[in-house]
Parts: C-alpha cells; structure tokens; sequence
C-alpha cells in the first residue's frame, strides 16, 4: 500500500502531467536526477498510464524521462565537480575521507566510470545519487553525459511500458521494485559500516604504532 506521502506525488504528477505536458515529464525526473529522492518508479509509470489514455505516446514520455535524467544529473555532476571536490579537498579528514581515498575514487571512476554511470541508471537508490560521486571524481563530463542517457533510456522505457501496460493499475510498478530499494538500501549500509571501520581501524593502529617521543635523558 501507498504512503501518504505517494499519495501526494501522485496527485501532484498527474496534475502536473495534465497542465504542461512531457516537460513536467521532465522536470519531475530531473529533481529525481539531481540527488533528490523523488522516486522514477512513481514517475515514469505514471507517465505510461498516460500513455494507456492516449494522452502521451511510449517514446514521447521515454525520451521526456530520459531528458530529464540528463539534465538533473549534470546539476548533480557539477554541484559535485565545483562544491563537492573543494569541501572534501579541504576538509574531508572530518569525514574520514583521506587525500588518498579521492585519488582511488579518481583512478577508479578513470577506469570503470562508463559502466559505473550506465549500470547505476538501471538500479533504484543508486541511480538517485551516483551523479555527486562521478562529479567529485570529476570524470569526463562527455562521457558522463553520454553514459548517463544510455543508462536511463532504457530504464526510461522500461517503466513507462509498464505503466502503459498494466493501465489503472500503474502503481504496482512502485510496490513491486520497493522489495529492490531494501535490498539497495541495505548493501549501501554495510558497504558504509565496513568503510568506517576501516578508516578508524587504521587510524587507531596507526596511533599504536606511534613511537615515544625520545626524552633525551638515559635510563
């Protein structure tokens, strides 16, 4: 069953699709793209029920979804890229993020970043925020752009079909890919519970490791 809370949405998009059309389309993916958890899953099924109306046609709303996710996620690429970088440059030591920890993220986002951005727009949770990451890591932003709409058309496509198909009873699309934001949700979760006790398993063996200082004076 449907929070209250996606009950709005609900109301809200499909008032927000009856007025302007494919850019609202737009908009809501691009606040979804832009590290703002507005869920795609209510989104683009909704948008197929319009479809399954004769309102909007199947790859009018794809393309209106995936030009939305392109545009909310340069937002988030540069927020990361101009904001991000300098904050943690400077005081990501706060936050247990080293130096060292964001040139691994820079030499790994070089070497994996194209499939990174491709496979993250195929994965609830993931897709939301991947962009600030490859911003901080300051990928090349073609590539990223490009990857991100390779990504996102097909996930774009894929949920508005299923609103289209299943007509009035779009809102299964978001009650079934829930079961997968658990299960994204939790990996994220021990992934930042094994990172920080890396980093203060490390930083409390490195202080063990301290010498004494030498007081210059013999025993």
């Amino acid at each position: 069953m449907l929070g209250s809370i996606e009950t709005v949405l609900i109301a809200f998009f499909e008032q927000l699709y009856s007025t302007v059309g494919y850019p609202g389309v737009v908009v809501a993916m691009a606040i979804e793209s832009a590290c703002i958890p507005l869920p795609s899953e209510i989104i683009l099924p909704m948008a197929g029920w319009m479809v399954s109306r004769e309102i909007f046609t199947l790859w009018g709303a794809t393309l209106a979804g995936t030009v939305g996710c392109v545009l909310g996620s340069a937002i988030a690429y540069w927020v990361g890229a101009l904001g991000g970088r300098p904050l943690l440059d400077r005081y990501g030591r706060y936050v247990l993020i080293s130096p060292h920890d964001l040139e691994i993220a820079d030499r790994w986002f070089a070497r994996y970043g194209q499939s990174a951005i491709f496979f993250s727009r195929l994965l609830p949770v993931v897709r939301t925020f991947i962009s600030l990451p490859a911003g901080i890591a300051r990928m090349p932003f073609g590539l990223f752009i490009l990857y991100t709409a390779l990504g996102s058309l097909p996930w774009s496509f894929a949920l508005v079909y299923a609103g289209k198909s299943l007509g009035d009873n779009w809102e299964t699309v978001r009650t079934v890919l829930q079961k997968f934001d658990v299960v994204v949700i939790a990996v994220i979760i021990v992934a930042l519970a094994y990172y920080i006790y890396r980093h203060v398993a490390g930083a409390v063996t490195a202080v063990s490791k301290t010498p004494e200082p030498f007081s210059g004076k013999d025993e």
